[in-house]
């Protein structure tokens, strides 16, 4: 699972990345055509990460059950995202991937609740959720350097 926990951190690290020039502005955004922006895109990674490794697995989350509830799937932005908040997501980006795999490094995640992702993925176990996240979050890399060009 190392290689996929490596892979992991380097597309948070492309995402940060793509993102690290843009003003605040640019990052709350949404371009015509869009129903989020760049920071919901964000935040989103890393609350899926979250859901998909921690919740189905039946541990605690990382992060605050508030950021969850704004950018879990089906949410929109419910306004702009202040610097400080940008900077706690940017602070959580590189966080929650180090910390997943010391977690998994450690046997947190014994038991996982079988799960079916929108994309019509099945989800058996943890391993297929940490695959199937970095499958995810590079699809929202697409996104955000996509949305990148629009605004």
């Amino acid at each position: 699972m190392n290689q996929h926990f490596d892979h992991h951190l380097t597309i948070r690290q492309n995402i940060l990345k793509a993102c690290v020039a843009l003003s605040l502005e640019l990052i709350n955004a949404i371009p015509e055509g869009f129903n989020n922006s760049i920071g919901w895109n964000l935040a989103h990674v890393i609350v899926t990460q979250q859901l998909l490794l921690y919740k189905m697995s039946y541990n605690d989350l990382v992060v605050s059950e508030e950021l969850v509830a704004g950018f879990r799937k089906g949410t929109k932005p419910y306004g702009s995202l202040s610097q400080e908040e940008l900077d706690q997501i940017n602070d959580l980006m590189q966080k929650t991937s180090y910390q997943a795999r010391t977690d998994h490094e450690r046997g947190l995640f014994q038991r996982y609740k079988f799960y079916e992702t929108s994309f019509g993925v099945n989800l058996a176990g943890i391993e297929d959720a940490i695959v199937f996240n970095n499958i995810h979050e590079s699809m929202h890399l697409g996104t955000i350097k996509a949305m990148k060009n629009l605004v």
